[in-house]
């Protein structure tokens, strides 16, 4: 059967649909990106585990659950936490005006924050907050690709995140959430630094992810700064 131009036009559009989804932007606009920094072992968390849960398939968000390893001599080590998610929070501090990381906490496009644990406080943040101009993000199945632009402070950092889309249910044996089940979203398995972006255009290329992980790029001012472009599988 032929295809009438209606369905051409059709599968045009969801083509051009699939090309905004490629770069991580939504009508147009780029993605904002929304970092919780959270731990199974701080009982003012589970709230904003949930708010985070409500946003993450808000269009144009893309949502990242970093568990951090400071508060694991209270009894409980958390189960995701690595020493790089901890580093990744202790850098924003300084730029977002606090002396050092909290838990909970929710960094918006790399330069505005709050605790996020109240009702409405993560989509408040997101409603404020502005994605700072940066270059164009193409994300491959093997490949990412930066277009050229200007650089802030000459060169920007390139960091591959590897997230579970899912929710996960995780059982907390001992310290302050003994006894509880918290879910949690988008949690973040490995964050590796690729290279750098100096304002050139910048192909580089992307190992296989391990299965079941969305794969996720982020351009960052380096030193814990505004992020400039982001995309998602």
């Amino acid at each position: 059967m032929t295809r009438s131009r209606t369905g051409r036009l059709g599968a045009l559009a969801g083509a051009a649909l699939l090309a905004f989804a490629a770069t991580g932007a939504v009508a147009g606009q780029p993605l904002t990106v929304v970092e919780l920094f959270t731990s199974q072992g701080c009982s003012s968390c589970p709230p904003a585990n949930a708010n985070l849960i409500k946003v993450r398939q808000q269009p144009g968000v893309l949502a990242l659950s970093f568990n951090v390893t400071y508060w694991d001599y209270l009894g409980w080590k958390d189960t995701f936490g690595r020493p790089e998610f901890t580093q990744r929070q202790v850098d924003y501090e300084p730029a977002l005006g606090h002396d050092g990381p909290f838990t909970p906490q929710v960094v918006v496009n790399g330069h505005a924050d709050a605790v996020g644990a109240r009702p409405g406080e993560i989509e408040t943040l997101i409603a404020a907050s502005h994605p700072t101009p940066g270059p164009a993000l193409v994300l491959g199945q093997d490949k990412v690709s930066i277009g050229a632009g200007a650089a802030p402070g000459g060169h920007a950092d390139i960091w591959l995140v590897r997230y579970d889309r899912h929710v996960v249910e995780v059982p907390v044996g001992r310290g302050e959430n003994t006894g509880r089940t918290l879910p949690h979203a988008n949690v973040v398995h490995s964050l590796q630094r690729l290279g750098a972006w100096a304002g050139a255009a910048t192909t580089l290329p992307l190992p296989e992810a391990p299965g079941g992980l969305a794969t996720a790029v982020l351009v960052q001012t380096p030193g814990g700064g505004p992020i400039l472009a982001a995309a998602t599988d």
